[in-house]
């Protein structure tokens, strides 16, 4: 119980950019944030850049920066890491793909990106969906995963990915899909035919009639994306010396956190959106520091909201975090004597872009052993993207802002 315990919480795409229905203020500046605001003040806040140069913005990229891995060495797809999650062993000769559940929308003989959740499917329809993908689909070279909500796993065996390009569909909201589909290698048309051949079953599936008929938005095509072979990393303890835990309602980031050796904590009723069990979260969290040093809290729900574009529910979700996440976590490390806390998203999502940009993030955090010092030198009144710029501390890489975080802070 003395043992030094050290803890991140991420509020997945809560970095945004002024808006003037905000009066100039970004959603994270405007909402009511005592909690985050009271790291601020008790300790450091600053910048990382948690996306390197060259790399997409992705919660990949982005937990594992901030989890000490540098993304250039260790990064070969998101989906991987997905597959880790889910229990998915992957062969030298297998390529995991992320398969999203989406609504296609058709206009003027033209196709677009209408929504990349498929309607925020439930885990349950899109199970049905999936198991009739398996059966009149899947064979011994195309093996097909059921998820949570709209995010599945397609894996294939003997395929050349080098030079496919695949992009994210959260990341063309509302464009025409024609140059996004994938392309850019000799086996581009393989996967196309694939997306093409779901399409069918999708159109009289049993789910989406009933969906439709609830006057709810069809999963009316799938989008293959984020392909990769299993990488290869140390674990936590190899490279840091910890061992903890990680909690998230979202594939990638449970797998980010297997390869990292780290116990894998699921919360019931965490759902990757605004309805999650933030309180559930709060609980197995610092239950899991009785035991471990280290304990990684990810939300998605901040995400979800500026991918919908919508700054009504952002701002709910940001001050849901504060209130739930942020104030149940400090009050739950009032029983440890000693403990580092930190908070920062892993990128930007621009409501109105509703898309990950590639920005150095805010961070805030303190530690107990290091108050005074820290107050002194880089604290702020509240925490926001302005503040944390102004400050002056900047880390370019995930690596080094870990081990200043491990240092509780006190060395640069």
């Amino acid at each position: 119980m003395n043992k030094h315990k050290y803890v991140i919480l991420c509020p997945d795409g809560m970095a945004d950019t002024p808006l003037s229905e905000l009066g100039g203020k970004t959603p994270l500046e405007y909402a009511k944030t005592p909690n985050m605001d009271s790291v601020a003040a008790r300790g450091v806040t600053g910048l990382m850049k948690t996306i390197p140069d060259g790399c997409l913005p992705g919660s990949d990229i982005g937990s594992m920066s901030i989890l000490g891995y540098d993304p250039l060495n260790y990064y070969t797809g998101r989906s991987p890491l997905e597959a880790a999650s889910m229990g998915v062993e992957l062969g030298k000769e297998d390529v995991a793909f992320r398969l999203n559940l989406v609504n296609i929308l058709e206009k003027d003989g033209k196709k677009y990106m209408h929504d990349y959740s498929g309607g925020h499917i439930t885990t349950e329809e899109a199970k049905q969906i999936i198991e009739s993908f398996a059966k009149e689909l899947g064979n011994e070279r195309f093996r097909f995963y059921p998820g949570v909500s709209y995010r599945h796993l397609l894996v294939v065996k003997n395929i050349d990915i080098n030079g496919l390009q695949t992009v994210a569909p959260h990341d063309i909201p509302d464009l025409q899909i024609d140059e996004y589909i994938p392309h850019g290698t000799a086996s581009s048309p393989e996967i196309v035919e694939i997306m093409k051949k779901a399409e069918k079953i999708l159109e009289n599936h049993e789910v989406n009639k009933k969906r439709i008929a609830a006057g709810k938005l069809p999963a009316n095509s799938i989008w293959l994306w984020g392909q990769g072979y299993k990488p290869s990393m140390p674990t936590m303890k190899e490279a840091y010396g910890l061992e903890g835990s990680v909690i998230s309602a979202v594939d990638l980031v449970k797998g980010i956190g297997k390869y990292a050796g780290l116990k894998v904590i699921d919360v019931p009723g965490a759902t990757g959106y605004l309805d999650t069990n933030y309180a559930g979260k709060v609980e197995y969290g610092m239950k899991s520091l009785n035991d471990g040093d280290f304990v990684y809290i990810h939300v998605e729900a901040t995400d979800e909201a500026s991918h919908e574009g919508k700054i009504d529910l952002k701002l709910k979700a940001i001050e849901d975090f504060d209130k739930f996440i942020a104030g149940g976590v400090l009050e739950g490390l009032k029983k440890f004597s000693d403990y580092t806390v930190m908070i920062l998203p892993d990128h930007y999502n621009q409501v109105k872009l509703k898309k990950h940009t590639p920005e150095p993030v805010p961070f805030c955090g303190f530690s107990t052993k290091n108050e005074k010092q820290a107050i002194a030198k880089y604290s702020a009144v509240h925490y926001s993207e302005n503040l944390a710029q102004n400050s002056g501390l900047f880390f370019d890489s995930g690596s080094k802002l870990f081990k200043y975080f491990l240092n509780n802070f006190c060395q640069l």
